[in-house]
This record gives structure tokens, C-alpha cells and sequence, in this order.
């Protein structure tokens, strides 16, 4: 697939505000990683407790293709964010908003099918070089499992195995089915994301959906063995991966 969004999109970005009905948010760590076509995001409540299975629950993250479009000329642009996996259950309604650049790094984000104004800021460095990775499998064919590289920045994303329990219903939160099957909460929050800066052929990791990996620095090197493939190395990484988008020196 050829990348398909404009360039002011690429990059990482922190959202430094939400505002909602009742609730205004300038805490949780978020981060969106934009390649030239997919996304990964990570979202971690600054109060949320990780060392329990409700404060793991509470986190998010999810990764897919990206598409811009402006279906009314009188309204800003949408972006609509394609979720391939989710750490989250599914939603009832697509995850869109309407974008508006106040400068190239700064961007408010409005929604399209629910009340909530979003502030967004790209970080320094995360502009240059994109990557999209697909996990291959034993049979050599590629999975959902991610890895996103922007800049100086490198996102994995693992969704999990287990499927959701019969009777998960759409807008259903983590939290809810982990209290409602206690017994399948290991299986239902294992699913890896993890964030940090790559520079060097290290990978530092800011943050991670499972906290011990916080502070972790992994030697991690990428190449395009072929026009279709590549090689990660890196502890805890799938070695072969399929090449979704390589914008970078070979």
C-alpha cells in the first residue's frame, strides 16, 4: 500500500490536552507515531495504578491505517484512524476527528462523532525517516503485530492472542471485562506496546503497556534484506518481518 497522507501529519505527537463534557485531562501520557499510511498509539493515565490488573486495564493502544479526507468543504479535514488492533475493545463509532493545524506542530483535533477537543504537539526529532513492519509468522506470512519507526522514534505494538469472552459488546471497556472475568484477566491484558527513542541501535523505552520494560535500553538494529522484507534484532523481537512502508537508507 503507497502511502496516502499529507506530510504535515508525519511524525510523533504528544497530545498535551483533552477536554470532554465534565472532564478536562493535561496529564496522560499519549503518543501518536504517523507514518506515511499507518499509525500506533499508546495512552497511559498519569493515576493509573500498573501494578494491579484494573490500573493495566486502564491503559490504551492500538495501531492501523490512517486516511484523511474532507467530505465537507465548509468543515476542516478528518482523520480517521483505521484500527487494525486494539488494546481497547471494539467501538460503536469510528475513531475520527476534524483537524485544524494552528502551526506545523501544533494541531486541534475536534471530534467528528463525539464531543471532545484534543490538543496535539509533534515532538522535536520525529520527523525523517518512516518504516512500517508486519511480524511474519512460522509460515513466513505477516501478522498483526507492528513495528513503526518515525524519526528517531520506534513503536511496537503485540496485540494479543486470546479473543474477547462471549458477550463483549461494542464500547465495553478493559476494565469491565477483567472484573467481569477475573480469571482471563492475564490473557486479556497481554498485549504489548511499548514507546521510546531509537538512536544509535538502541531503543530506550519511555513508556509500555507491561511498566517493567520502563527504562529498559535494548540494542536494536533494522535492515531491508529485501524490496519485501526485513530483519529486526532486537531482545524480544520477532526476527523476520515483512516491509509495510521503508522510507529510510537500506
Amino acid at each position: 500500500m503507497n502511502p496516502s497522507i499529507p506530510e504535515r501529519y508525519h511524525g510523533v505527537w504528544a497530545r498535551t490536552l483533552l477536554q470532554m463534557p465534565g472532564k478536562r485531562d493535561a496529564t496522560t501520557w499519549v503518543r501518536w507515531l504517523q507514518t506515511g499510511l499507518w499509525h500506533g498509539d499508546l495512552r497511559v493515565p498519569a493515576d493509573a495504578d500498573r501494578a494491579t490488573p484494573h490500573g493495566l486495564a486502564l491503559q490504551q493502544g492500538f495501531a492501523g491505517t490512517t486516511t484523511i479526507t474532507r467530505p465537507d468543504k465548509i468543515l476542516p479535514e478528518v482523520c480517521t484512524w483505521q484500527r487494525t488492533i486494539d488494546f481497547q475493545p471494539p467501538r460503536s463509532t469510528p475513531d475520527a476527528g476534524h483537524m485544524v493545524f494552528e502551526g506545523p506542530d501544533r494541531l486541534i483535533e475536534t471530534g467528528a462523532h463525539a464531543a471532545y477537543l484534543e490538543v496535539w504537539e509533534r515532538l522535536p526529532g520525529s520527523l525523517g525517516q518512516r518504516i512500517a513492519l508486519a511480524a511474519l509468522d512460522a509460515a513466513g506470512e505477516p501478522t498483526a503485530e507492528r513495528l513503526l519507526v518515525s524519526g528517531q522514534y520506534l513503536m511496537h505494538l503485540r496485540p494479543r492472542r486470546a479473543a474477547w469472552p462471549a458477550g463483549t459488546a461494542p464500547d465495553d471497556t478493559l476494565d469491565t471485562l477483567v472484573q467481569r472475568h477475573p480469571e482471563a484477566a492475564d490473557e486479556l491484558l497481554d498485549f504489548g506496546i511499548a514507546f521510546g527513542r531509537w538512536a544509535d541501535g538502541v531503543w530506550s523505552l519511555e513508556r509500555a503497556t507491561r511498566p517493567a520494560l520502563e527504562g529498559a535500553t535494548l540494542a536494536c538494529t533494522l535492515q531491508r534484506v529485501s524490496q519485501a522484507d526485513a530483519t529486526v534484532k532486537c531482545e524480544g523481537l520477532p526476527l523476520h518481518w515483512r516491509v509495510l512502508e521503508w522510507h529510510a537508507p537500506d
